[in-house]
């Protein structure tokens, strides 16, 4: 027999990707659903983020489409089923969840009756609707969501791993179109920056190492070959934009902070580091914050302090003043007087000079707040983002239509900027576990 699953809502606010996870069974979709997601779109939870998304997947389905070809069903994608909707022939929206579910129930108990042929299953994250289902007589079962999208599948990771045996240059020249600038060539032992201001003029230069045997960056060594490009990136000065991609524990900021530290207080390249990020809780908003701007962005900022405390400690950079607790204080009050703490609200209209600029959870920022920030840089300013497509807090942006994203693609092939994306952890063995599974 062929085989259909009917979706409920509560699978698409636990999954939104879930119409492409059932291989080549067809899916259907009951009115009561979408009634469902359209209740549930509005807020900043998680729910709130998974509906707009579901939402978007069918509306991706839905344009252009003749409405009379509809109960053909809608082709979902190569390998997959095809997606239908039924009408449970209820002209007005369903003033409750429990009538909502009462709905699917009939139009799964319509499914059956009227396609005798097909084996329907019903797909409900709601324990009560699925006992309710079996009750009925028909077979139901829960769904376990996939992990989430990693920034590896979205956009390219700026490394070039060569085949063996492989002379590097020979290589990129055969390349078509040629890796981009300030991409990175490596092999088992050795990396390799792309550098060139033209395109077909592109050579490669070999990245400086700085791990244990070589020099560090305010005290700090590299413990991965990625963190090693990521520093290549921060400490060129011709490198104007810098984007930074990885989920946590794999070392962003803390590079990020020593080359800004670096560049500021022994190089004076530039006068300050100056920090913002995109205020977008994870949970409930807990209020207003008191305070000047930079002492509401405080609390925003915990990367910050949790880096200048590594930084500032013994043997942890080169302003370390010492091993007495009182030496640490100092030295981390020497690095609080070099950093500013910015609110994103208040950058329009203004010109950053000289500055060394971090954006913190830049995946949280929309293509136009992106836009606005990246043009607030004046002459000797440089700017690095950083942020993890996995973990985008607000509802309104999906991996896809992120800022970030907008920012990676837009700049790939400009000659001064470059991206990386970081994949190993080093932050424990807890947290890198974590990343795996969760």
């Amino acid at each position: 027999m062929r085989r259909a699953c009917l979706l409920d809502t509560s699978v698409l606010l636990h999954d939104p990707a879930a119409l492409f996870r059932f291989a080549e069974q067809d899916i259907y979709l009951p009115l009561a659903v979408l009634h469902g997601l359209d209740a549930a779109r509005h807020g900043n939870s998680e729910e709130a983020r998974n509906a707009l998304q579901a939402a978007r997947f069918l509306d991706e389905r839905l344009a252009g489409v003749d409405p009379a070809s509809l109960d053909r069903g809608l082709p979902l994608g190569d390998g997959l089923g095809r997606l239908y909707f039924l009408d449970e022939a209820q002209t007005t929206r369903p003033p409750s969840a429990e009538a909502r579910n009462t709905a699917v129930l009939a139009a799964a108990r319509q499914l059956v009756h009227t396609h005798p042929d097909v084996r329907v299953t019903l797909v409900a994250r709601d324990i009560n609707l699925r006992i309710q289902a079996r009750v009925l007589g028909l077979a139901a079962i829960d769904h376990q969501g996939e992990g989430p999208v990693d920034d590896p599948d979205l956009l390219p990771s700026g490394v070039v791993t060569l085949p063996p045996d492989t002379e590097p240059q020979a290589y990129c020249d055969s390349q078509q179109p040629a890796p981009p600038v300030n991409s990175f060539v490596v092999d088992a032992t050795r990396s390799w920056r792309v550098v060139g201001e033209r395109l077909g003029e592109h050579r490669l230069v070999p990245v400086a190492d700085r791990s244990a045997d070589g020099e560090s960056v305010w005290g700090i060594h590299p413990r991965n070959r990625q963190q090693n490009l990521a520093l290549e990136l921060l400490m060129d000065p011709e490198v104007d934009i810098v984007t930074l991609l990885g989920p946590a524990g794999t070392g962003k900021t803390l590079l990020t902070l020593a080359a800004g530290l670096a560049q500021t207080l022994e190089t004076q390249r530039y006068e300050e580091i100056l920090m913002t990020r995109a205020t977008v809780a994870i949970g409930e908003d807990i209020g207003y914050l008191p305070g000047t701007e930079e002492e509401k962005m405080t609390p925003w900022m915990g990367a910050l302090m949790d880096n200048l405390e590594i930084l500032a400690a013994p043997g942890g950079g080169s302003g370390s003043a010492g091993s007495s607790r009182w030496g640490q204080a100092a030295s981390q009050d020497l690095l609080q007087s070099r950093i500013r703490v910015r609110s994103l609200n208040f950058m329009r209209g203004r010109t950053l000079l000289n500055r060394f600029m971090v954006l913190d959870e830049a995946q949280n920022l929309t293509p136009q707040q992106m836009r606005t920030l990246i043009t607030r840089a004046g002459p000797g300013t440089k700017i690095v983002c950083l942020g993890n497509l996995g973990q985008i807090d607000t509802p309104l942006l999906t991996p896809s239509t992120s800022g970030l994203t907008y920012l990676i693609r837009r700049f790939a092939d400009w000659p001064h900027g470059g991206h990386l994306t970081l994949t190993r952890g080093e932050r424990s063995r807890l947290a890198a576990h974590a990343s795996d599974v969760l």
